[in-house]
């Protein structure tokens, strides 16, 4: 990977077979859900984006689990005139294997918003970060993250550009968005944390580096 600010490992299987998703400088993109439960019996179902060639060597209906590196990522775009924030995994590796559901994922970025703390109305607190995570090449991914507890209390008192590392998992979660046309279901992507601290480097100095480096 590109550096090591933005990782993911994801095991589960397919939910939808992989169809064409884009073409870039002459390479191929597809697209497909994967499903992956929670130990508490809830699934996510996330969006993975590879390059033809990691697929071509497998044979991803036979129902067995994919075992999938990557990194998460952003990309702005705009559906009927609404600007959106797409969030996928892009993978960089992929192989067929049976085994227990994994979803780990470790991002470290800066606050591009002022974090919002608030309790839910059991009275448990959370709070809702954005973190502006560094790729090569001067580009970041925004990626909206969910903290709980002594964490959300924690990342509540930071402030934009300041550097949080987030363990955690990359979730779904399905809401109600009340349009002119009625109400629509959603689907949001969020990274949940485990466990989050404040850092004091500069990632983006990091980033940087190795793209010098040839990342």
């Amino acid at each position: 990977m590109e550096h090591t600010t933005n990782q993911i490992l994801l095991r589960g299987s397919l939910q939808t077979l992989p169809e064409f998703s884009h073409e870039n400088h002459g390479r191929k993109f597809l697209r497909f859900l994967l499903e992956v439960p929670r130990l508490s019996g809830a699934v996510d179902i996330l969006p993975v984006i590879a390059e033809e060639p990691l697929l071509d060597q497998l044979d991803p209906s036979g129902g067995a689990m994919l075992t999938i590196t990557g990194q998460i990522r952003s990309h702005n775009t705009r559906v009927d005139g609404v600007r959106r924030l797409l969030i996928f995994v892009f993978a960089t590796e992929i192989q067929v294997e049976d085994g227990e559901p994994l979803n780990q994922a470790l991002i470290v970025g800066q606050l591009c918003r002022e974090p919002v703390y608030r309790r839910t109305p059991l009275g448990r607190e959370i709070c809702d970060a954005m973190l502006a995570v560094p790729r090569a090449f001067r580009r970041a991914d925004y990626l909206p993250c969910i903290l709980w507890g002594r964490m959300a209390q924690e990342i509540s008192q930071c402030h934009i550009r300041d550097t949080i590392s987030i363990q955690g998992r990359l979730q779904s979660r399905i809401y109600t968005k009340l349009t002119p046309e009625g109400p629509e279901e959603r689907t949001a992507y969020e990274i949940s944390a485990l466990c989050a601290q404040q850092l004091q480097e500069d990632i983006q100095e990091q980033a940087n580096s190795d793209a010098n480096q040839g990342g």
